[in-house]
């Protein structure tokens, strides 16, 4: 099982690279700058927390485990 901060970092680094790309696509649909980033941020955020939340439950699930 991976420790909390390993998943955190995972989750982080992830987001990042999410938010990045959504900064990308919501500027180019908005072609605004700042609207895209307020997109990606929202996006980012929600998104981080779902991922660590999800992944602490699969954690503590020990079906298909070896």
């Amino acid at each position: 099982m991976d420790s909390l901060r390993r998943t955190a970092v995972k989750a982080s680094l992830w987001a990042l690279i999410g938010f990045l790309m959504m900064t990308g696509t919501g500027f180019v649909v908005t072609g605004s700058l700042p609207a895209g980033g307020l997109i990606a941020m929202t996006n980012t955020i929600t998104g981080l927390l779902s991922y660590v939340v999800y992944e602490r439950i699969w954690a503590g699930i020990s079906w298909g485990k070896l």
